[in-house]
């Protein structure tokens, strides 16, 4: 099975973002994700409708956050690309007549649902804040600034 892995690229893409004085266009942001505009423009919609960012048509336009970081959180953006399935796993014939396996799809049903909600709960208490904090502690690590990031970004992107 195909990981969906949008979670973490946009929150990428979010962080930079936050970065920006002016909106990013659709092909500044596929550039850093390495992938096409078309894709940027299809899941930036997303997070345009549910107002995590807005968009900006012309030129000079783009996409830029909505709201300020400390005022979205994981779970809404989770919640904006789709919910996309956490596991491979699933529950065998739901119409199967055999009580064993009835037993079996409600055991590992409950273990999924428990597991979603684990997932949706940790992902409520992060906001995009505190994942910018998290960058600003490994730059610092690292010995740089804001003012070298740049620098540093074109070197890993």
């Amino acid at each position: 099975m195909r990981q969906d892995n949008r979670l973490p690229r946009v929150l990428h893409a979010l962080l930079h973002l936050s970065d920006m004085k002016d909106p990013a266009t659709s092909e500044q942001l596929a550039g850093m994700l390495n992938t096409n505009a078309a894709v940027v423009r299809r899941t930036m919609a997303g997070l345009r409708d549910r107002g995590i960012l807005t968009s900006i048509k012309g030129h000079g336009g783009g996409w830029q956050l909505a709201r300020p970081l400390e005022k979205i959180t994981l779970a809404e953006i989770y919640q904006a690309l789709g919910a996309p399935t956490l596991f491979a796993l699933g529950c065998g014939d739901e119409e199967s007549q055999c009580l064993m396996e009835k037993a079996a799809n409600t055991a590992t049903a409950r273990a999924l649902q428990l597991a979603s909600e684990t997932f949706i709960t940790a992902l409520s208490s992060v906001t995009m804040a505190d994942l910018a904090v998290d960058f600003e502690q490994r730059l610092a690590e690292l010995g740089l600034s804001p003012d070298n990031l740049h620098h540093f970004a074109d070197q890993h992107h």
